[in-house]
């Protein structure tokens, strides 16, 4: 009997996936973060190779924006303090050895990776999510630490388990150090977000227990166990960089990506129907829900790292899971890029399932892609996949908790057009702009911004009063009609602009123009 209902349950949940795959088919949103994780430890996606000169590494990093853009992300986050280390000067740890190849070692010739980096990416109309490892300090047994790394001046802020270190998330120096090493970081930099993945307490060892007993018997009395201590220094980490970032720069939004199992409901009625080997509330002691109940992180995505159908931890009863427990907040799916063409992943349209079955749920606005480098090789013809998946451009969806105002529809001033350049539209800056969405219709079509396939560009605001951009992709003797809006930094966006009509003629960007 418990067989027939098992498959009774996986016929429906069948079912419901084709219909979902049915209605939604060709349907793309036009708002939807569209993000991939750019990891830095032993690098896995940037830069190839540690101690590359400054000048590879940096065509590296914008080849790869490039090719990311090309398949349709709008975001990239990248992982600047793995270990207790920077991708950029900080005056509380030293340069990252993945970076430079010897902690410590500053880029030959010098420059500051992660003010290049946001550069790019802000040039290209992507956010840019910075992506710290807040308690992780090393990933092998024989870490070697700098001169001016903490290690040395303060042992009494670090464990070993499992042979790595880490700072002891139950120690108050530690836990004030790391919040500073974060805010410096929100405080100096033109970031998007602040990011978090799975790594908080560490995942369970076998026969080895995190050896913070002293610490918790300096701190933890108040608590009745040892767990609920360590959960307790989790969500004060959580609440507090959160407080902190929005009283230094409140459009900067928190983000965590963590386990995508919150609880099994074996353990808890609230929990999932999984059977994860580990937690996130009872092995790495991160209590998710809670910081999206109180409203300390702007959004989550959980890392719905299994396909379609697994027993231990189904992809699609997780989705329907997190979407019933985001409480208001922005929810994104972690997607396991990386998995294309593995044991379960046999199906080359496994990924494109799960963002057709995702756009059903109203909750869920967006993916994160691990990772870049899966793109970057374009590991068994992704990218064309992707292409399919995301055929128009699409805005990164706004937060209402952090601000609703738009600005101001701009003004088509000018237009004018050349044999070579194609059209040119020329309008005044807007302020509050961050950004601009240039539409274009095919003449005697609807005029409406809500389809993103009438999105032509995306264009990023110019330091000038007056802001252009050329359409090149024109053909002869066909009629246009432009229209542009203003977004802020926090995608709120503006009405469309009068729109003004253009008529090509025979010479390619030779232009006729007239007002509607």
């Amino acid at each position: 009997m418990r067989e027939f209902l098992q498959a009774m349950r996986y016929f429906s949940l069948f079912l419901g996936l084709l219909a979902a795959l049915t209605s939604m088919a060709q349907e793309h949103p036009k708002r939807e973060l569209r993000a991939a994780w750019i990891a830095t430890v032993s690098n896995i996606d940037w830069p190839s190779k540690p101690g590359l000169n400054a000048y590879d590494q940096q065509a590296e990093y914008t080849h790869l924006l490039d090719i990311l853009k090309g398949v349709g992300m709008n975001a990239v986050i990248v992982q600047v303090r793995p270990t207790a280390d920077a991708f950029y000067p900080s005056s509380y740890e030293p340069w990252s050895e993945f970076l430079t190849g010897q902690q410590g070692k500053s880029p030959e010739p010098y420059y500051n990776p992660l003010a290049f980096m946001i550069a790019e990416a802000h040039k290209r109309c992507m956010e840019f999510h910075a992506w710290f490892n807040p308690y992780r300090v090393s990933i092998r047994d024989s870490a070697t630490f700098a001169a001016n790394h903490p290690f040395h001046s303060h042992p009494e802020w670090f464990v070993k388990y499992g042979g790595r270190w880490y700072y002891d998330p139950g120690h108050p120096g530690a836990q004030e150090y790391v919040l500073q090493t974060i805010i410096e970081i929100v405080r100096h930099y033109d970031l998007d977000a602040v990011h978090f993945d799975d790594y908080f307490y560490p995942y369970r060892i076998a026969g080895e227990v995190f050896p913070d007993s002293c610490s918790y018997q300096d701190y933890g009395q108040a608590y009745a166990n040892i767990d609920d201590w360590r959960r307790s220094n989790v969500d004060f980490f959580v609440r507090e960089l959160s407080a902190r970032i929005k009283q230094e720069k409140p459009h900067v939004k928190f983000g965590i990506s963590p386990f995508g199992v919150w609880r099994n409901d074996d353990k808890d009625p609230e929990g999932s129907r999984t059977r994860a080997g580990q937690t996130n509330y009872d092995d790495l002691y991160a209590d998710v829900l809670k910081w999206l109940k109180e409203g300390w992180i702007d959004y989550v995505t959980p890392q719905l790292y299994w396909h379609i159908g697994f027993e231990v931890a189904d992809y699609s009863v997780l989705v329907d899971w997190w979407s019933k427990h985001s409480y208001g907040r922005q929810l994104f799916i972690g997607q396991a890029a990386y998995r294309i063409g593995r044991a379960g992943w046999e199906d080359p349209d496994e990924l494109a399932n799960q963002i057709a079955l995702n756009r059903t749920y109203q909750e869920i606005g967006g993916s994160m892609y691990f990772s870049a480098k899966v793109f970057a090789e374009d590991r068994l013809g992704i990218n064309a996949k992707m292409k399919s998946i995301y055929p128009s451009p699409a805005l990164v969806p706004a937060m209402s908790w952090i601000d609703t105002t738009a600005p101001s529809a701009p003004t088509i001033q000018q237009v004018g057009g050349s044999q070579t350049d194609g059209v040119m539209l020329s309008w005044a800056d807007t302020t509050d702009a961050a950004y601009y969405v240039v539409y274009r219709f095919q003449q005697g079509t609807q005029i409406s911004a809500d389809n993103p396939a009438n999105i032509t560009a995306i264009v990023p605001r110019q330091p000038s009063a007056l802001q252009s951009w050329r359409d090149a992709t024109v053909s002869k003797r066909t009629s246009y009609i432009y229209g542009i809006t203003a977004v802020d930094r926090t995608h709120n966006e503006s009405e469309l602009s009068p729109t003004v009509s253009v008529r090509t003629r025979g010479r390619k960007g030779s232009v006729r123009v007239g007002n509607r």
